[in-house]
């Protein structure tokens, strides 16, 4: 007990484990009791009541069951408030709860903050902790205010309210949770439902490390405000424009003559920018998964796994990963010894961390996969399981990604199967670099240096 109590305490990714397993726990609890099922339901199983609380954990939005049919008002509360303690992060609402209780926050609670908000390690947290936690409230009141009006046409004021909030905490959370079995198909051409679902998606996902740095930096005009900010702010404002309007444009154009066919040219684009903002992570969808190319859905896988921001309410190995690794096989390919971006050097390790986690998250997709194939179509020869294998890779990649899109290969997982799923919402949530980091037993040490060699690469 004193060997895992130290290794705790000195990786602090360790407690972040600990406290979502206690999430995921808890959650599991509430929701198989027999308040939280719906009125006519059948009474929710052990492992669909896990499944459900770590994709609420998570924020992913994967689902087994109805959350509007098989969820009493209790139970559908009790997921709304995994997804919000799961989305901003346990350790920052708890640290925020010492400082307002006028304690100090251990050193093991200030490693945890700085690790999960991307702070320095001289950064004030008191001042970090408040705003991250203004910008959720300010952000999901908005939306919920907005989606709140927009209901108020469509449901008595009570509901209209309850789906406001349910919608808005869901999308600021990167979630993909809908209080409707078909996500939100049914509002396709509403467009101040989509648009507002879509600012809370990418508000949420960009990062609290940016959105802190650009309040920081916005009075200061937009050249000045610009040199100012962070080497990662930048990154994942170009990253973000560039993914987000490549997932359009992709969409757009391979669907024109699918699922688009027959809508008119403003509908098209809504649908198209929609898909393209829901593949942050974030699991909502207007249009029939399953009716899309496989052209588009591989574009989709892609834009999942690249998922978000660092530090943010998303998933995914992030898009600032992503940047590094472009913009260091550009420079690579162009004889450059040094990695140079906007009057900054990025470290080696920076490089090396970039390159680790792209391939432990391609590993750990790759065994997933692998394994979810052998569970649940090793006995269907080819020819009879055509298209399986596509839905198969997208519901892992949307799993690690805490995306919660599906093409409807949820509804036939088997219990391994669902429990393959869990285990891939919970590394996409907390990170496969950190779960494995927070499992190690030993620092290990660095070994003897020997005489230089190198491999033929490529």
């Amino acid at each position: 007990m004193a060997q895992l109590t130290g290794s705790i305490v000195k990786y602090p990714a360790r407690n972040l484990v600990v406290w979502y397993v206690g999430l995921i726990a808890a959650g599991t609890i509430v929701l198989t009791l027999s308040v939280s099922r719906g009125s006519g339901a059948e009474s929710i199983s052990l492992i669909d009541a896990f499944f459900t609380a770590t994709s609420a954990s998570c924020v992913t939005g994967l689902a087994v069951r109805s959350t509007p049919h098989d969820f009493s008002f209790i139970g559908q509360l009790a997921i709304l408030f995994l997804i919000q303690i799961g989305g901003i992060g346990i350790m920052t609402i708890t640290t925020f709860t010492m400082f307002n209780l006028g304690n100090k926050p251990s050193l093991r609670a200030r490693a945890i903050l700085t690790e999960t908000l991307g702070a320095g390690d001289n950064a004030d947290l008191r001042w970090i902790l408040q705003h991250v936690l203004v910008v959720t409230a300010v952000s999901e009141g908005i939306g919920f205010v907005i989606l709140l009006a927009r209901n108020l046409f469509i449901y008595e004021p009570g509901k209209a309210a309850w789906h406001a909030l349910f919608h808005s905490v869901s999308a600021f959370c990167n979630a993909g949770f809908a209080l409707h079995d078909d996500s939100l198909t049914s509002f396709q051409g509403d467009v101040i439902v989509n648009v507002t679902i879509s600012a809370l998606i990418i508000v949420g996902g960009i990062g609290f490390p940016v959105l802190l740095d650009l309040n920081k930096n916005w009075r200061k005009g937009p050249i000045e405000g610009w040199i100012n900010l962070h080497i990662h702010s930048k990154f994942m404002l170009f990253g973000t424009a560039f993914f987000l309007l490549a997932g359009f444009l992709g969409f757009l154009l391979l669907e024109w003559d699918g699922v688009l066919n027959e809508m008119p040219l403003w509908k098209k684009v809504l649908v198209s920018g929609f898909h393209s903002v829901t593949c942050r992570t974030a699991g909502f969808n207007t249009i029939d998964l399953s009716a899309l190319t496989n052209a588009t859905l591989f574009i989709s896988m892609m834009l999942m796994l690249i998922g978000a921001g660092s530090c943010s309410t998303g998933g995914g190995f992030k898009v600032s990963t992503v940047m590094v690794m472009a913009l260091h096989a550009w420079k690579t390919f162009h004889g450059a010894t040094r990695l140079n971006f906007a009057r900054r050097t990025i470290p080696g390790d920076v490089i090396q961390a970039a390159t680790a986690t792209a391939l432990l998250f391609s590993v750990v997709a790759i065994g997933a996969l692998t394994m979810l194939l052998v569970i649940q179509q090793s006995s269907a020869p080819h020819p009879k399981s055509q298209g399986l294998f596509l839905d198969a890779a997208f519901e892992v990649v949307s799993a690690l990604g805490t995306v919660g899109l599906s093409t409807g290969f949820t509804g036939t997982l088997s219990n391994s199967g669902k429990l393959i799923i869990i285990a891939l919402m919970f590394l996409g949530r907390i990170g496969p670099i950190s779960v494995f980091a927070a499992l190690s037993l030993t620092e290990r040490k660095t070994p003897v240096e020997y005489p230089k060699e190198e491999p033929l690469i490529g």
